[in-house]
């Protein structure tokens, strides 16, 4: 059966997981790629290096952000948002943003037995970047959100 996911399984589906991909443009070209993520009721909090994605998203900050749980071909369940890319500047705010998502990426991965990341703690380096290299962290306010599922037997 393939339906329309509720509010309730949206929200539940992108509180529960930390790998989505987000789509962006400019001028002629669309990229779409995996980021890890923190959704905090409101908005998607990531971070990323400076390059193509962070370039895109500052000239053309519409972007659209898609979510999957795939258990098997005719079993799956996909949230799609548009919204608008947003640099997080402030310090207090980035510092704060930077906290939640690695604090969430931890809850994931010691679920997975997994201990790569390390807590962010004032005046940190942000854990896993080189110490010279500044991540751009970023909010995708949401401005639409939609879902889709098929819960079907192969």
């Amino acid at each position: 059966m393939i339906g329309k996911l509720s509010d309730r399984q949206m929200q539940s589906i992108l509180q529960q997981n930390m790998m989505g991909r987000i789509g962006c443009s400019s001028n002629s070209r669309v990229l779409v790629v995996p980021v890890c993520y923190a959704y905090n009721g409101k908005a998607i909090i990531a971070h990323s290096a400076e390059g193509m994605k962070i370039n895109m998203m500052r000239n053309h900050p519409q972007v659209c952000f898609e979510v999957d749980v795939i258990t098997s071909l005719t079993h799956w369940e996909s949230v799609i948002i548009w919204g608008q890319y947003q640099e997080i500047l402030d310090e207090k705010e980035r510092f704060y943003s930077m906290k939640y998502l690695m604090s969430r990426l931890l809850q994931y991965t010691e679920t997975e037995k997994v201990h790569h990341l390390q807590p962010v703690q004032e005046g940190a380096d942000y854990g896993h970047f080189n110490s010279n290299i500044r991540p751009v962290i970023y909010r995708i306010t949401i401005e639409e959100m939609t879902g889709r599922y098929e819960h079907g037997d192969l």
